[in-house]
């Protein structure tokens, strides 16, 4: 066998000389302008100027910014709120899907409809549900009696606010009620059958069988659920653009207003590179839990 056969027979060297393109790929899209947006987060770089070394001067400037604040409360609001309805709207739609019913596979392709449609058209969609003038939400109160005037959706920070978390969870329910699907059907009947010949209830049955068989496909979904709505921007930009009175700006759209159509690229990259901390944290937390799990079922960490 010839030197470069015992080579590229070699576990060790083959594995990493595969992984090389797309670690090339990651490097070039991802490492890069993350490296550059942290970078010009130290800067007072404007659009058609390259700016000097400033420091922390963006950082605290922001911390005095009130629409900065609200920003991150709006962040922490939008996706609190949105990702509990996703998750329970989703496990129960899991659960539904999961039995015998007439159609089930129709139903399945139905229900991913709202993932598959591209963002901006179901932010384009929800824009004319929400009109203040041809909405056909508020058309179909005032005629059946309900009201006599048409709501302004988009035009109140609370309802503004509260139309905004409904469209990012109609959008994102299928992709956690799939995920958990998947998850259920790993599930032994067996397991089930067993319960039920002891006499456990069906709330039994989910509390002690279903959750913790569910649990880690629960972390990693939700993980993933979280960072999405997190990091939301095309869903609030088309729809809102962070009004009314900046109530439903997100870090993402006031990086991006501050940096583009602003100009002020180093405020919005230190706006961006400020969300790192919260991403990470969220995913420390899903993998911290999943290794916790792990070690309580008897498994090793490595």
């Amino acid at each position: 066998m010839s030197a470069a056969s015992r080579f590229f027979d070699n576990r060790n060297v083959l594995g990493p000389l595969f992984m090389l393109p797309a670690a090339a790929l990651l490097l070039f899209f991802l490492t890069y302008p993350l490296g550059l947006g942290v970078w010009l987060g130290f800067t007072d770089a404007k659009i058609g100027r390259v700016g000097e070394w400033i420091g922390i001067e963006n950082y605290e400037f922001l911390v005095t910014d009130s629409v900065f604040r609200l920003s991150v409360f709006n962040t922490f609001l939008y996706t609190l709120v949105a990702s509990v309805f996703k998750f329970v709207l989703g496990l129960w739609l899991a659960l539904l899907l999961n039995k015998h019913i007439p159609f089930k596979s129709f139903v399945r392709a139905v229900v991913l409809l709202p993932f598959i449609v591209p963002t901006v058209l179901s932010a384009i969609a929800f824009w004319w549900i929400y009109d203040a003038q041809f909405s056909i939400v508020s058309w179909v109160l005032v005629k059946m009696g309900v009201m006599d005037h048409y709501i302004n959706f988009l035009g109140e920070p609370n309802l503004a606010r509260m139309s905004t978390i409904i469209a990012n969870v109609w959008r994102g329910v299928p992709f956690v009620a799939i995920c958990l699907l998947a998850g259920l059907q790993t599930i032994p009947p067996s397991m089930y059958e067993a319960a039920s010949i002891d006499g456990a209830t069906a709330f039994q049955q989910f509390r002690y069988i279903t959750l913790p068989m569910l649990s880690p496909i629960i972390a990693v979904v939700m993980t993933f659920s979280v960072l999405f709505t997190f990091t939301d921007f095309q869903l609030i930009w088309v729809l809102t653009r962070g009004g009314p009175i900046n109530a439903t700006h997100l870090m993402a759209t006031l990086s991006f207003q501050r940096a583009i159509p602003g100009g002020a690229l180093g405020e919005g990259a230190a706006i961006a590179t400020a969300m790192i901390p919260f991403l990470l944290a969220a995913i420390l937390f899903s993998y911290f839990g999943l290794q916790r799990r792990r070690w309580q079922q008897g498994g090793s960490d490595r």
